[in-house]
């Protein structure tokens, strides 16, 4: 049976074809008849209890350059959808948070993937922490008298913004580094949120393995090696992505994360491994699924919708 499928995302005519997963979500959906259309998040509203949002029928090709076509647009009740995407980039702040709160009062009864109240309750670099035994060592606070001592304890450590994405404001500082006084100067006059320090792990020269779990299972992965001028191993900054294999311990870690996965109704979720060692669980918009395919791994797509369609 044909699904209609709204999809709430960064516009499609900023994504990067090639490796979008949001794009290969789309392909797979089209591919199996399904109605799709299209919506960025500030056309989302909520008005005496209806959420609807400016609605365009939505068409994709896998040609750059020519990836899309969008019909006229139209306000929609958002009820009258069988599923809806949120798959829109962070930062998770309030607008994003925000958008969480509204798509609960539509699921399940519109299947919101994934479900938007575990979205807005398990951020992705505190979600992780319920998984302390299988994480490097990690603060987060605004404290910077904490940030010395843990820096003194372990030397290099890596910082960041607890609410990023996409390796935006990540510093790697070395033992003895005079900078740390001034970049938490400079995080606090950007945000007021805490940022994240963590054990740097050198292994990461090695690569940032990104594993993909369909329903808390794992079901394929990419080793992603930074640039060596860069310590970030994210794709649009440079990194590269590599064929891999999945090891024991990456494969009991999974096995840790996957009844809580489940119990949050995740179906799509990326966790990030550095040296055996998960770093981020990522539930908002998960990426690596076109570069599994590239290497000859799993149709993760057509996986996403065989579990979405067992829900509907």
């Amino acid at each position: 049976m044909a699904l209609t499928i709204a999809v709430q995302m960064d516009h499609v005519s900023t994504v990067a074809i090639e490796g979008d997963t949001t794009f290969a979500l789309c392909l797979e959906a089209q591919a199996r008849g399904h109605d799709l259309f299209h919506y960025t998040p500030d056309r989302l509203a909520l008005r005496d209890g209806t959420v609807s949002a400016l609605l365009e029928p939505l068409t994709v090709r896998d040609v750059k350059g020519d990836h899309f076509t969008l019909g006229p647009a139209q306000r929609t009740d958002l009820s009258r959808m069988d599923v809806v995407l949120l798959r829109q980039d962070p930062p998770f702040d309030m607008n994003y948070i925000t958008t969480t709160h509204i798509l609960e009062r539509i699921h399940p009864k519109t299947l919101v993937v994934n479900d938007p109240a575990w979205v807005r309750n398990s951020p992705e670099k505190i979600f992780v922490m319920e998984f302390a035994d299988f994480m490097p060592e990690t603060l987060i606070t605004k404290d910077v008298d904490a940030i010395s001592d843990f820096r003194r304890e372990f030397g290099d450590i890596i910082v960041k913004p607890l609410y990023g994405n996409g390796g935006a404001g990540v510093f790697h500082l070395r033992d003895g580094d005079r900078n740390l006084t001034s970049l938490m100067e400079m995080f606090g006059q950007l945000t007021n949120e805490p940022i994240i320090a963590q054990r740097y792990l050198a292994d990461v020269r090695a690569g940032d393995k990104r594993i993909i779990l369909i329903d808390g299972e794992p079901v394929g992965a990419i080793n992603r090696v930074p640039h060596e001028s860069d310590t970030r191993s994210n794709m649009h900054v440079g990194g590269k992505a590599l064929a891999t294999e999945m090891t024991e311990r990456e494969r009991e870690i999974c096995a840790a994360i996957g009844p809580a996965l489940r119990e949050r109704g995740f179906i799509l979720v990326g966790i990030d491994v550095i040296g055996g060692l998960m770093t981020e669980i990522n539930v908002t918009s998960p990426t690596g699924v076109r570069e599994v395919a590239k290497f000859g791994g799993a149709d993760i797509a057509a996986l996403f919708w065989d579990a979405v369609e067992k829900r509907r």
